[in-house]
């Protein structure tokens, strides 16, 4: 059992930067790979990041590839998405969710977090 609560969302112009930060309850977290997804208004959840049990393999979508960071501390329960050089069509709903094996496909994650809104103004 996982549970996760996503942070740091917020309301930041173009070229800002934000952190994420997601938390995570249960001794289990550490065994489980963790993705970064998003979903703008009216598309689809789109995995942005992806981090492995250890911290040693990581997964960029070429949207945000050279600007968003994959961090996780396993000794805090916590992972991290590092934003910068924003953009408006960074706009949208960010979750952490987990899973036992790589997949792009959201339906292949078992635990997710509540979701932290960016937004993003030009």
């Amino acid at each position: 059992q996982v549970q996760l609560v996503e942070s740091g969302g917020g309301l930041v112009q173009a070229g800002d930067s934000l952190s994420l930060s997601c938390v995570a309850s249960g001794r289990a977290f550490s065994t489980y790979a963790v993705g970064w997804f998003r979903r703008a208004p009216g598309k689809e959840r789109e995995l942005v990041a992806y981090i492995n049990f250890k911290g040693s393999s990581t997964y960029y979508s070429d949207s945000v590839k050279g600007r968003f960071a994959i961090l996780r501390d396993n000794a805090k329960n916590t992972v991290h998405l590092q934003m910068t050089s924003l953009k408006p069509e960074d706009t949208a709903v960010y979750y952490c969710a987990t899973t036992t094996r790589w997949s792009t496909t959201p339906n292949t994650y078992n635990y997710w977090g509540q979701g932290t809104q960016v937004t993003v103004s030009s």
